[in-house]
Parts: C-alpha cells; sequence; structure tokens
C-alpha cells in the first residue's frame, strides 16, 4: 500500500464533499470543537503558530487565518495546495501575521526542524500506509505545551452504514477500504481503539474526541434530500459529543496534547 494524494482530484473532492451538507457539517463541528479547545493553549487568545497538514482546500485554515494566527499551509498534492491558496492568498492580515505553502507530505516535515503551537491533521491518516509512524511524525512538530487538532475517518462507522444495508457479504470479506483513483473512501479506515493505542505510543494525551456527522450519512431517502441543511448541522452539533452516538460519527475529532506537557501549560 502508497500513501494516496489528490493531485487531479481537487474539483471532484470539493463537489462531493464541500459542495454539500457533509462538508457544511463538517466544517461546523471542526470549528466549533477548536472554538472551544483551543484556550487550552492559548488562554490569553494570542496569536498562535500552526501548521495545516493536508490541507486541502483550505477552510480550516481560512477559519484560523480569520482569527488572527500565523499558518503554514502543507500539502502533498499540488493542486490542493494551488486551490488553497486561491482561497487564502487575498485574505486581509494583521501586521506580523504570516501565511507560506508547503508541498511536502507529513512525513517529511519533521526534517524541517521546527515546532508549532498547534498542529491540525484532519482527514489524512486514512490515506497513509503506515498511519502510526505519522502520529510519531506529529509528535515531532509540536511543542510540548501544544495540541493537535487530529480527525480520522472512523471504521466503525463504516461497519455500521453497510449492517444497516444489508451489504453482509462485503463485511464477511472485509471489503471496507475505497477502490479505484476517484474513490472518496479511504484506502484505510482506521479503527478508533487502534487509533488510541498509536496516539498513545506516540506520546499523546487525548482529552477531548467528538463525532463529525454522527447521523446525517446514515438517514434513508427522502429524509435525507428533503432535510433543511441548517437544521441537519444544528442537530449534528447537538449530538455530536453525545456518549450514545458520538462514537458513530463518520470521522472522529480529537484533541491531543504531548503527554509530558503540564495540562495547564501554554505553547507561548
Amino acid at each position: 500500500m502508497a500513501d494516496r494524494y489528490f493531485d487531479q482530484l481537487g474539483s471532484h473532492f470539493a463537489r462531493k464533499i464541500y459542495s454539500s451538507p457533509k462538508g457544511a457539517i463538517r466544517l461546523a463541528v471542526l470549528t466549533r470543537d477548536l472554538q472551544e479547545w483551543l484556550p487550552e493553549i492559548d488562554a490569553a487568545g494570542q496569536p498562535l503558530r500552526v501548521l495545516d497538514v493536508g490541507a486541502g482546500l483550505g477552510h480550516i485554515s481560512e477559519w484560523l487565518l480569520q482569527r488572527g494566527h500565523s499558518l503554514t499551509v502543507c500539502d502533498p498534492s499540488a493542486e490542493m495546495l494551488d486551490a488553497a491558496s486561491s482561497r487564502l492568498n487575498d485574505l486581509p492580515r494583521a501586521a506580523g501575521q504570516t501565511l507560506e505553502y508547503l508541498q511536502l507530505p507529513l512525513q517529511q516535515l519533521p526534517e524541517r526542524g521546527q515546532h508549532h503551537d498547534l498542529v491540525i491533521c484532519h482527514a489524512v491518516l486514512e490515506w497513509l500506509a503506515d498511519p502510526a509512524a505519522a502520529l510519531h511524525c506529529l509528535r515531532q512538530l509540536v511543542h510540548d505545551g501544544g495540541a493537535v487538532s487530529l480527525a480520522f475517518y472512523n471504521r466503525d462507522a463504516l461497519i455500521y452504514k453497510n449492517l444497516i444495508k444489508g451489504q453482509f457479504r462485503k463485511l464477511q470479506r472485509n471489503q471496507l477500504a475505497g477502490e479505484g483513483k476517484r474513490s472518496l473512501t479511504p484506502q484505510q479506515p482506521l479503527d478508533p481503539r487502534q487509533v488510541r493505542q498509536w496516539i498513545s505510543d506516540a506520546g499523546f494525551t487525548g482529552l477531548h474526541e467528538t463525532g463529525v456527522r454522527v447521523f446525517h450519512d446514515y438517514m434513508p431517502e427522502p429524509f435525507k434530500s428533503e432535510a433543511d441543511t441548517a437544521q441537519v448541522v444544528e442537530q449534528e452539533l447537538l449530538y455530536s459529543r453525545h456518549p450514545a452516538y458520538r462514537h458513530l460519527g463518520r470521522y472522529l475529532h480529537c484533541w491531543l496534547r504531548p503527554a509530558s506537557s503540564d495540562p495547564a501549560a501554554t505553547a507561548r
């Protein structure tokens, strides 16, 4: 298995994800979480030095830039990086606020020897051949007092979706990986229990966890297509942390702190 990048898939990715309620839900949940969790690493509200790994089309980078943080936007795909720069370059920036781009895979970033207050890594691990090693890379990129915002594709949710569709033979054959170059189902959906072990092994403590799309993807037609997007987003936000539904999220969003850090410390 090789790492999967998104060259020549940018517009397809945008249309399938961010031009749909799926993208609206994802962005709403991730930014809500970040808004609440960021004060843990900078209670004074000062600008952070942020690395967005696998930044894709730049939606999270845009949200962070608009709040005054300095961004290093990284993606191995030239097409995705061009799309992100088109979104970000014209945004107003405060004095001293920086924005730079890197066309590099995650595994090469520690070689630069730079540490960040916050590292964003959303929907990346499931496209890599060795996601456990990638978490060790993330640990090398963040200050001891910083944090990592990690979102990964939840294998449990994919299994449940196949169960309620009656696709039992697919499950018996363990056919859960995406197939073909245009598939947006990841090549390696991740078992949350295994990911939690990798998180610990890499030197992190997971402090918070939220489900992203805990019911939308399971809605039958015609209810899904007829549902009001704003109301769906409202209910997804409401139930994303409910203990009965959080684990059903198509993605799980985790807030990781270096295990060696004082929880009361900041990254400054």
